[in-house]
């Protein structure tokens, strides 16, 4: 198997926070910017134009992931996925640098208490 996606949760805004910040206003604090998949799509103005972009292709694509230093073994923690019940709940799909202030809190999945809708004849 080989993989065809990685979702990125979270992230650290290093150059741009002014533009970051104009995209999400109601972020309290910097770490706040990019912390969570939704608000780090917002704060990188990342919409849905850029459906199926190769991020791997190099500076010339509107969005790119670059090169860097990886954290030392140590850092890397893994757990269950946030949100995700029944038989994958205890998997570690989810891989996070340990220390790291823009990571997102855990939390177990809690199934939806939905009210059924009625229906008039």
């Amino acid at each position: 198997m080989k993989a065809s996606g990685v979702l990125l949760r979270a992230g650290e805004i290093l150059t741009g926070a002014e533009w970051a910040g104009e995209r999400r206003r109601t972020a309290r604090k910097h770490t706040e910017l990019a912390q969570g998949p939704a608000r780090l799509a917002t704060a990188l103005g990342i919409d849905r134009s850029l459906d199926g972009t190769d991020v791997c292709a190099g500076p010339d694509v509107p969005l790119s992931v670059l090169a860097g230093d990886p954290p030392s073994g140590e850092r890397i923690h893994s757990g269950p996925r946030t949100g995700v019940g029944g038989d994958g709940a205890d998997h570690p799909w989810r891989f996070w640098i340990k220390g790291d202030p823009t990571v997102s809190r855990y939390r177990a999945h809690a199934p939806r208490n939905r009210a059924r809708r009625k229906t008039g004849a």
